[in-house]
């Protein structure tokens, strides 16, 4: 009896001893991150989290269920999640302790011209190219997702497409979040007849309490279900593409879907207080700029200033003004320019910079240019998640239509909505495009070449080992959204929940002010004023998704700042 009293009190110290060693909360958190063991999903979009979590629970990967939820969200949150658009996928896979970039953004027809959004005044017309069926890209989501699925999934399409199917064809309630976006984008969308009536009943948007039903939609899934990626770019549905194309004055042929093609790249490598950060490269801006930024503010102490006190605030603002104006002349496709990524993101460029920065004094954007030290030789309803399985391989994965429903067209007969990603071209050099953002020759419209992204789906390892899967939408904000969750995790300390939900600010150079959410303390907002900063309250930032592993523990959280959003675990 005593050597089981004995056993029982060694094993209850044992027991106390772990949970305390490794706390599943800290009462001192604001906001409690979901927790669990053997897999971790967060999406935008609750139906999307449920399907890719049940992916897991059967035994599929971390692969298998980003792509259940890339074809879900195409039918369960249409403003951004889609077939008809394009994005990019990071992948860490455990075995081979090796991150993969996987790049499936739009490509411009070939029949595009340099000039094609420019009036007989050579002004942008801006109509063009975010409205008419000229303002779309080659789209790559389908291709993306299944190339992926091939490669690296290990389960059948036909089993992971099924629950887009169901949704498409039985139909999901309207929330007040599909309500609401559905009547912003109601002006545009009833002026085409497939958008209308799949988006509207009697003359009228949906509201909340109706059923939204995509019986053609269903059968484009139908189709990929059992043709794979040929049904979209050489079979039925290819054939109902071009035909509205044609009609409607568009340049996409057959041979641009034809010979649309998915590209493997190597991801943007940095290192930020001994985490190893993983970014996407170009075509996308963001994992360039994130790094860069990173390689600045490591030269600073950050825990020390405090989360979002003045002085952390102002050498954050000057770092985002430096890295946005190089930007806007250095990033482009890499397949048609030579982009300094090297430069960019060296330590010694950083710190160049950080000998540039005055601690205390600000530099007006006017006094700030694209580096003379480089020597040459995206839109807010883009939607991401992330996903994490019992093993470790990770998912981060952003994919876009660039506006909310893309270019507003459905093709008749198959429920996809077109992108409107033309319009992340520089279609004039030095001429804004809908986000505000600056661009050169580099990121000027040419045949085949991919348009330039914010997108920046992001995954962190600490001591080699997986840590972090996260990324966002919110167009040009995406990438300094990005960098203030891995600071305010790395430098900060906090949470995964708090890191997200934190209130965030933004500057892109031009224009030259600070834009901050609500929340930010009046005293920090004055002490900003009186350096001469200009600050705009906007609305919130970004839609945050991520999963991590901390201590034997899976971690997850969504951004508040979105409805809808759900991370769940098992």
């Amino acid at each position: 009896m005593i050597k089981k009293i004995v056993i029982f009190f060694i094993l209850t110290i044992i027991v106390i001893g772990k949970i305390s060693a490794a706390p599943i909360y800290s009462y001192d958190d604001r906001f409690h991150p979901k927790v669990a063991q053997n897999g971790m999903v967060a999406t935008q979009e609750a139906l999307a989290t449920k399907v890719g979590l049940s992916i897991l629970q059967k035994g599929g990967n971390a692969i298998d269920a980003a792509v259940a939820i890339g074809y879900t969200l195409a039918v369960t949150l249409p403003r951004a999640g889609n077939l008809g658009g394009g994005g990019f996928m990071m992948v860490y896979l455990k075995s081979e302790n090796k991150v993969i970039a996987i790049d499936y953004r739009e490509k411009a027809p070939i029949l595009a011209t340099k000039d094609m959004f420019l009036d007989s005044s050579g002004s942008v017309d801006s109509s063009k190219s975010r409205d008419s069926v000229l303002s779309v890209g080659i789209p790559g989501t389908v291709l993306g997702l299944n190339t992926a699925l091939e490669k690296y999934g290990t389960l059948r399409l036909k089993d992971v497409i099924q629950p887009a199917i169901n949704y498409a064809k039985k139909g999901i309630p309207v929330t007040q979040d599909l309500a609401h976006s559905i009547q912003r984008a109601w002006p545009k969308l009833q002026k085409y007849p497939a958008s209308k009536g799949v988006f509207g009943r009697n003359d009228s948007p949906l509201s909340v309490g109706d059923r939204l039903i995509q019986k053609d939609l269903a059968w484009s899934l139908k189709q990929i279900k059992k043709d794979g990626s040929q049904a979209f770019y050489n079979g039925e549905i290819a054939k109902k593409i071009i035909s509205y194309i044609n009609k409607n004055q568009g340049l996409i042929s057959q041979q641009d879907l034809t010979e649309y093609r998915v590209v493997e790249r190597k991801p943007v490598r940095g290192n930020y207080r001994g985490f190893e950060i993983f970014a996407m490269p170009p075509p996308s801006s963001g994992g360039i700029h994130l790094v860069q930024m990173l390689n600045i503010l490591e030269n600073y102490p950050l825990k020390k200033w405090g989360h979002n006190s003045a002085k952390s605030i102002h050498i954050m603002a000057e770092t985002m003004k430096r890295a946005y104006a190089d930007r806007s002349k250095f990033l482009g496709d890499p397949d048609f320019v030579r982009v300094p990524l090297k430069q960019l993101i060296s330590k010694e460029y950083a710190q160049q910079i950080v000998n540039d920065i005055k601690v205390g004094k600000i530099t007006p954007s006017s006094k700030i240019g694209p580096s003379n030290l480089i020597k040459l030789s995206e839109g807010p309803q883009t939607t991401h998640y992330s996903v994490i399985d019992k093993e470790g391989n990770m998912v981060s994965n952003t994919y876009t239509l660039n506006f909310s429903y893309g270019n507003k067209q459905i093709v008749q007969g198959t429920g996809i909505l077109l992108n409107n990603q033309m319009d992340d071209f520089s279609a004039k050099p030095g001429v804004p495009n809908a986000y505000g953002l600056i661009g050169g020759e580099f990121n000027a419209i040419e045949p085949e070449k991919r348009m330039l992204s914010s997108m920046t789906p992001t995954i962190v390892l600490k001591e080699g080992r997986p840590y972090l899967a996260t990324g966002s939408p919110g167009g040009s904000r995406i990438i300094t959204t990005v960098l203030q969750v891995i600071v305010n995790l790395i430098d900060h300390q906090m949470n995964i929940s708090d890191a997200t939900q934190a209130v965030r600010i933004h500057h892109q150079w031009l224009p030259d002010s600070i834009r901050y959410e609500k929340g930010l303390n009046i005293d920090t907002r004055n002490k900003l004023i009186s350096m001469g900063y200009k600050l705009k309250q906007g609305y919130n930032m970004g839609s945050v998704q991520s999963v991590m592993k901390k201590d034997n523990f899976l971690w997850g959280a969504s951004d508040l700042r979105k409805p809808g959003a759900l991370t769940i675990g098992y």
